[in-house]
């Protein structure tokens, strides 16, 4: 349980850091290379943290203090090396990959949506995943598709984050909040059946779209990685994003689909990530709405292991 006077202002929620065997760990990627529209996402990990020092602890769910008896651990954060993209990318699925052991649940804080490519690349080894990524099913909250093939010639661009991870054969990409895709990116929706997407004006507009959607949701089966560029929020929520787009989704809608995901009967959540924070200026509501989620994702997942289907 919490205990004031153990408060540690360089972990995630503040809580003291359990390195022996962790269930649970926190893993910061400060990744800035290919940003278009406004900067700083290297310095959003951090800030998450800072910010989720401020998040209460209860869990009205769970009905206790998290960690809630789990062990967590707030890793040192990847270290940035590589001399190109490509080597960035690779030593960031490096830094990731030890923790796909079956029994540590990642919660990743980003650093640039490119990042997605280096996160399912890690997963590779898991347990569940085996090296066949045709298992696996990707949940994407975002306000862009992200399945542009290349964005000024770089094809690993965090514009073309959805892309790339899905030419590693996925099972299914399933994308809600989208707001904003090209003419291309929406023919490709449109073609490819291992793509499904909720944009935003139908979720927000039509009660039977938004419950299609949970639906959706809590049938995938197999293992899952769930993805939130904080940008999927409206603007209004992160407005310090790299790239706020208004008319997105509510605080609780995204909370309702963090808990339609992980309940799945026969889906397992076995990572995820938080991306696109940057700090903002004058008020810390775009970090803060990014490590609330996370709580959020980190109670839910608490759920499922005390459910015993972890």
């Amino acid at each position: 349980m919490f205990v004031a006077d153990e408060f540690v202002t360089g972990n995630f929620l503040g809580l003291p850091n359990d390195p022996e065997d962790p269930d649970i760990v926190v893993l910061q990627v400060p990744y800035e290379l290919t940003t278009s529209y406004g900067q700083g996402t290297a310095e959003g990990p951090a800030a998450c943290i800072a910010a989720s020092c401020q998040v209460e602890l209860f869990d009205i769910a769970l009905r206790e203090d998290l960690p809630a008896g789990y062990r967590m651990l707030t890793a040192e954060a990847w270290d940035g090396s590589g001399n190109t993209l490509k080597q960035q990318l690779a030593n960031i699925t490096t830094y990731l990959q030890k923790w796909h052991d079956g029994k540590t649940f990642p919660i990743i804080l980003g650093g640039e949506h490119g990042m997605l490519p280096a996160i399912i690349s890690s997963l590779e080894s898991h347990p569940h995943v085996s090296g066949d990524f045709s298992r696996l099913t990707v949940v994407q909250i975002d306000a862009h598709a992200d399945l542009r093939e290349q964005l000024g010639g770089e094809r690993y661009s965090h514009a073309c984050a959805a892309a790339r991870a899905m030419d590693f054969g996925l099972h299914h990409l399933i994308q809600i909040g989208v707001r904003a895709f090209s003419k291309n990116e929406f023919e490709r929706i449109e073609s490819d059946n291992k793509i499904t997407t909720y944009y935003a004006h139908s979720v927000l507009k039509d009660d039977a779209v938004w419950q299609d959607c949970i639906a959706k949701l809590r049938a995938i089966k197999g293992p899952i990685h769930l993805t939130i560029d904080i940008d999927g929020l409206d603007g209004s929520l992160v407005s310090a994003t790299g790239t706020p787009v208004p008319g997105g989704l509510t605080f609780w809608q995204a909370v309702d689909l963090i808990e339609a995901v992980f309940s799945a009967p026969k889906g397992r959540v076995i990572s995820m990530d938080v991306n696109e924070i940057v700090p903002q200026r004058d008020t810390p509501l775009t970090e803060f709405t990014a490590a609330s989620l996370a709580t959020k994702a980190l109670a839910n997942h608490i759920l499922v292991r005390k459910s015993g289907r972890w």
